[in-house]
Parts: structure tokens; C-alpha cells; sequence
């Protein structure tokens, strides 16, 4: 298949393209979140950068979308309206904001397009209306066991900490800072010893990393650290553990499915934890011998091949009996676009100005 798709989130789609399938990525000479392409990531041959205004319309099987905006944008470029005469899937990388339990899924209104669910908690949290839903779990190409731990520090990978704030768990680092060093990892990082009053020796901002490099480096911290609060489960946290990192993580939306007890420690209890840390940092052997036990964990949940085929299920389903082509004469009796006027998007959306900097991402 062909399959169109934006980079919106780096590591998901570190996994997601390592498929069979031709992968087609907008590409901009600004790059930014509407043209990022490839952006210079080792992707196989697969995975083609193109202009989108360019692109031959007849010629893709499928777009997976990951932002409400994105089917417009499609429509409006392409002429091709997904979920009606261009089979579409919708992955959901996030966890609800605003009202929740009670906030309605921008799809939830439709049936035509089905939303992938990232983890069992979005499923749960999300009110998806009448759309069909599917979960599939992450998937992680494994970058090897790398820990070292030859650094008696905590290692935490999180991106805008300072603007995402008490999402992150950025407030509670001061008090992770008291038990070991911290290094924070990820992009948005400046500012963060002023936003967190954490002196420069227990805490280095490491900056936005290349992968490579960000996994050799995290992996020579002792343990990694994972305050996040409310966000989808971090794939940052998923690569730790495939490192053979220990892990300390809130017991909060998925981690409590992904990190075992005797991977390091998980609780709500932020005193709990930071006396596992202390542990650790103090007992190397420890440290590694839960970090064993994490990438066990990781690799028998978390696999690439797994993925791949839960996928490869999905896209061999997306196209319904009767989907409208170009080309076609008319729809088909019993058509799920009846009453959709042509050229009407089945999401509403106003293209990429419209894009929201309310729904947060872990890229990493």
C-alpha cells in the first residue's frame, strides 16, 4: 500500500514505517508540523518525502491521520475526502483534555473513520461517540541493551517541560533533584532551572538529542525518571526500558500496564519513589538488575513485530465494500456519505492554521 501520513510524532513513526507499505510524507521547505518530512531520521527507502500539492491523488491507498485538521487539509489540496472516496484511519497519540471523563473525540461523530487508540487508558478515557475504535500498543524498534549506569543520576526525557508544567510532572523534579542529579532530556528545556529553582549542579538540560545519541547518553544514567502526570504513555519511557534502564514512574493513565514492580518502582506516592531512587543510585547492582528486568518487560509487550502486524490488520480492513473512487460515477446504495456534500471534509477543520497547540505530543 501507499499509505499518506504527516510526522507528527517522531518515535511513533520511528516504528510505524519500519512496515512493508510505501510510507508518503509531507514535506515543506520550512519543514514545521505541516512539512517536516523525514527530517533526517534513518528511515528505510520506503519512506518518500513529497510535495503534497504535487502528489498524483489516484495514486494513494490510504492516509492515516493524527490531527482533526489533517482530513480538510486533504481534502482541500488532494480532492480526495477521507473516510469517503480515500480509506482513512485516525490514530489518537493523546489523552483526553478539557472535561474528562466526558470529552467527546473530534471523530465521535462519525462512523466512516475509525480511531486507532495508542493505549487501553485513551480508549477508556476518551468518549468516542459512535466511531469504531481499536487499541493498538505501541511498538519499539530495539535499540539494544546500552545501560551503563555509570552515572549516579536520574535521567528524565520530556519535551516543553517549562509550558507543559504540572502535565510533565515538571514540579515535582525539585524534589527528585533532592534524592540524585537530574538530566533532562528533550526539546523546550531552556529556562528550566529558573522555572524550577533547582541549583546547576543537580540539574544539566541536556537538549533535544539525536536518538542515537540521546539512548547512548540516557543509558549511562543510573535510572530513569518519568513524572509525567497526564500524558499518553511516554514512548521515551518504552525506549528506557528497552535500554535496560531501571525505572521510577507515576502510577498514572498507562505506565501501570507497561512498567512491572521489579522494573524499579511505580506508585502515586512521590515519597515511595524517591526512596527507590535513593536505592538505586546507591546500589548499581540493583539498579541493573532491574533494569533486566524492564527490557524483558518492554521487549515481550512493546515489540516492533507485534506492531507491524496489528497494523498490517488494520490497513488490510480500511477499505470498505462500495468506497467511492475517483473516477466513479455515483455512490453506491446504502454509501456512509449520503448527505455529505462534496468537497465537505468528514472531520471539520480549517487546515494547518488551524492547528492546535492544545494537543500535546511526546515526539521522542
Amino acid at each position: 500500500m501507499r499509505i499518506l501520513l504527516w510526522h507528527v510524532h517522531g518515535s511513533w513513526t520511528d516504528a510505524f514505517v519500519r512496515g512493508r507499505h510505501e510510507y508518503l510524507l509531507p514535506v515543506l521547505p520550512g519543514g514545521g508540523p505541516w512539512g517536516l518530512g523525514r527530517a533526517d531520521r534513518d528511515w528505510p527507502a520506503s519512506v518518500r518525502e513529497v510535495a503534497l500539492a504535487e502528489l498524483d491523488a489516484g495514486s494513494i491507498d490510504a492516509v492515516v491521520l493524527q490531527r482533526p485538521e489533517e482530513a480538510a487539509e486533504v481534502t482541500r489540496v488532494l480532492g480526495r475526502r477521507p473516510g469517503v472516496d480515500l480509506p482513512a484511519v485516525y490514530v489518537e497519540h493523546n489523552t483526553p483534555k478539557g472535561d474528562v471523563p466526558f470529552t467527546v473525540h473530534p471523530l465521535g461523530d462519525q462512523r466512516d473513520i475509525p480511531i486507532v487508540h495508542v493505549t487501553h487508558f485513551n480508549e477508556l478515557f476518551w468518549d468516542s461517540g459512535r466511531a469504531p475504535t481499536k487499541v493498538i500498543e505501541h511498538g519499539i524498534a530495539d535499540p539494544g541493551y546500552l545501560y551503563t549506569g555509570d552515572v549516579p543520576e536520574l535521567g528524565v526525557v520530556v519535551n516543553e517541560p517549562v509550558r507543559r508544567g504540572r502535565v510533565t510532572g515538571t514540579d515535582l523534579l525539585p524534589r527528585f533533584a533532592e534524592t540524585a542529579p537530574l538530566q533532562v532530556f528533550g526539546m523546550g528545556g531552556d529556562g528550566l532551572a529558573e522555572a524550577t529553582g533547582i541549583p546547576a549542579p543537580r540539574l544539566t538540560v541536556r537538549g533535544d538529542l539525536k536518538t542515537a545519541e540521546l539512548h547512548r547518553e540516557l543509558a549511562r544514567c543510573r535510572v530513569y525518571l518519568h513524572p509525567l502526570r497526564w500524558t499518553s504513555l511516554g514512548l521515551a519511557l518504552l525506549e528506557a526500558m528497552h535500554l535496560g534502564m531501571p525505572v521510577l514512574a507515576l502510577d498514572t493513565t498507562e505506565a501501570g500496564r507497561a512498567v512491572p514492580a521489579e522494573a524499579g518502582c511505580i506508585s502515586t506516592d512521590v515519597e515511595e519513589l524517591r526512596r527507590c531512587a535513593r536505592l538505586l543510585v546507591n546500589d548499581p547492582e540493583e539498579a541493573r538488575r532491574r533494569g533486566k528486568a524492564a527490557r524483558e518487560a518492554a521487549l515481550e509487550r512493546y515489540g516492533i513485530e507485534r506492531f507491524l502486524t496489528d497494523w498490517d490488520e488494520v490497513l488490510a480492513d480500511l477499505v470498505p465494500a462500495g468506497l467511492v473512487r475517483p473516477g466513479d460515477a455515483g455512490r453506491t446504495a446504502g454509501d456512509p456519505t449520503e448527505g455529505v456534500a462534496p468537497g465537505d471534509a468528514v472531520l471539520k477543520g480549517s487546515g494547518p492554521d488551524a492547528l492546535s497547540a492544545a494537543r500535546e505530543g511526546n515526539i521522542h
